[in-house]
């Protein structure tokens, strides 16, 4: 059985985390750069009747960045900003403001990436096996990936809605 532990690994949690969401990614803009250039008029704009916005996308990563940061530590899920599960629904600021969107976003990976590097190091004891740990960071990061393509693609369709 093939371990992932090692020199070669000792940074891996934390530099996936950074791939989804941190200093860019060759694949192209990570979820950070695909909300870095969104403003509140467009975080809040439907591509289409019934499909989810920039801004519920971002709570909805938050929320699960949130949920994957407790399990890896082993706790319970720290109290969300919003009322409800998984997805919000925002239409408009009053709830929650792009802003504090983009900063929920940002804590919440900050906290990620904290932990992820706690755990490469040995800093923190996780119930779960390395492999299992490191199941959920894949999996936190392709969920940023994903929806900073769809992020994308909203802009985009946005921008030639404008024009």
């Amino acid at each position: 059985m093939t371990t992932l532990a090692g020199p070669a690994t000792d940074a891996l949690a934390a530099r996936i985390i950074n791939e989804g969401y941190g200093t860019g990614a060759w694949h192209g803009p990570d979820l950070k750069a695909a909300l870095a250039d969104v403003n509140g008029e467009t975080a809040f704009q439907r591509p289409g009747p019934e499909r989810h916005n920039i801004a519920e996308i971002a709570v909805h990563h938050a929320y699960c960045v949130r949920n994957v940061r407790a399990r890896l530590g082993g706790t319970d899920a720290d109290p969300f900003v919003l009322d409800g599960d998984d997805w919000f629904e925002l239409s408009d600021p009053s709830q929650l403001s792009w802003p504090a969107i983009v900063e929920l976003v940002a804590r919440e990976q900050d906290r990620l990436a904290t932990l992820a590097a706690d755990l490469d190091r040995g800093n923190l004891q996780s119930p779960l096996a390395r492999a299992e740990q490191l199941d959920l960071v894949l999996g936190i990061t392709c969920h940023a990936v994903y929806h900073a393509g769809q992020v994308q693609l909203i802009k985009k369709l946005i921008a030639e809605r404008r024009a």
